[in-house]
């Protein structure tokens, strides 16, 4: 019997735990509350609708999310889920563990001059504040 591919997937958005888009992750293991280290930058892309984050080599923040681990299967329908132009990639976390996220072009976020929202100790925070 063949073993599972799965996957660590570091959640800061509208997938988070009490938030609209959390029954993506429908059948993963939550794994606990996370930050990233602090070497990334987060937006409120498209008006609002959801975060750009992106890696930085200056003036990065620490992320606050949470970690999931995801089957093969689940990470596929996670990121069919995504909005356009998220694209999975790596990224460290505060105690040195490497996950997925789904990050964000940062020219895209620069072009656009959507609002930098990093300082508001993550995507929940920052939609109740709104």
């Amino acid at each position: 019997m063949p073993i599972e591919e799965s996957h660590l997937v570091f959640i800061c958005g509208s997938a988070l735990s009490g938030q609209p888009d959390n029954g993506n992750l429908a059948g993963a293991k939550f794994c606990g509350p996370v930050k990233t280290a602090a070497e990334y930058r987060m937006h409120s892309v498209e008006n609002g609708w959801h975060p750009g984050v992106y890696e930085t080599s200056n003036e990065g923040v620490s992320i606050a999310g949470e970690l999931y681990e995801l089957s093969q299967k689940q990470f596929d329908f996670l990121a069919s889920t995504e909005p356009p132009h998220m694209y999975p990639a790596g990224i460290k976390l505060d105690d040195g563990r490497l996950a997925i996220a789904m990050l964000y072009p940062k020219e895209l976020v620069e072009s656009n001059a959507w609002p930098d929202i990093s300082e508001h100790g993550g995507w929940v925070v920052y939609k109740a504040s709104n």
